[in-house]
């Protein structure tokens, strides 16, 4: 039997660009970590817009065992988990919401990683980024951010109850109305409906999530042949044309 990792222990809330650092912050750590590994995160206290630290941990990534405020700081005692952590920030024009990492992403470290899922390919065809397959370069230089409705990995997302989508969308709906981010690209009508709007059609929604503008698009999985790669850069286009210049 090999010998138990020690816990790591890291500090958020003095980053040099404030608060809305410390989710890429806690991914780069996520990334770091092997899957099981124990954290221990500090945090001071942060603006009333800032979701909950024990959230933002959830949110990177791990499963939060505790967290509880002591002598002026909140300590988070999590472990890491097998999924993805959110790659956002300030200054996203687009955030893009799926439905949940696949396990085969949550082992590659990046989203929409099967080999049969044209998102990747599509999004740099549409002009959204210019790096493939690399969220944080993508969100520092491309202003483009990347989140989940559901964070639990599935090998598909066929197993996901309407309840995690509509507690998912409740979170989501929190790192918007704070970071607002251009516009939020929902990726799958499957989660939009289940959480949101059971007769939702592709294209712009009548109403705002978030406090932002919002739009949801096919899926880019293979499964979905129907929907071409053009028509699917087609989506994503209108998509960031709905966010503010």
């Amino acid at each position: 039997m090999s010998a138990p990792t020690a816990r790591r222990e890291a500090a958020f809330g003095a980053l040099a660009g404030g608060w809305v650092g410390v989710p890429a912050a806690l991914a780069h750590l996520q990334l770091e970590l092997p899957v099981g590994a124990a954290v221990r995160c500090s945090f001071g206290d942060g603006p009333v817009t800032v979701p909950p630290p024990a959230e933002l941990v959830a949110g990177a990534g791990f499963v939060v065992a505790s967290a509880r405020r002591t002598r002026g700081r909140w300590l988070v005692d999590a472990r890491r988990d097998r999924t993805l952590p959110d790659f956002v920030g300030p200054g996203m024009r687009m955030l893009v919401c799926g439905l949940n990492p696949s396990l085969v992403a949550a082992d590659a470290g990046y989203g929409y990683a099967g080999a049969t899922n044209r998102f990747w390919s599509v999004a740099v065809a549409a002009g959204i980024v210019t790096h493939a397959r690399d969220p944080l370069l993508s969100l520092a230089e491309d202003g483009f951010g990347m989140t989940d409705l559901v964070k639990r990995a599935t090998p598909n997302a066929d197993s996901l109850t309407p309840a995690e989508y509509q507690e998912g969308a409740a979170r989501v709906t929190r790192l918007v109305e704070w970071l607002r981010p251009g516009v939020v690209l929902f990726v799958g009508l499957a989660g939009w409906r289940a959480a949101i709007d059971r007769r939702a059609q592709p294209g712009p929604q009548s109403s705002p999530f978030g406090g932002m503008p919002t739009y949801v698009m096919p899926s880019t999985s293979g499964r979905n042949a129907r929907t071409s790669p053009a028509e699917l850069a087609a989506h994503m286009r209108q998509a960031l044309g709905l966010a503010p210049p």
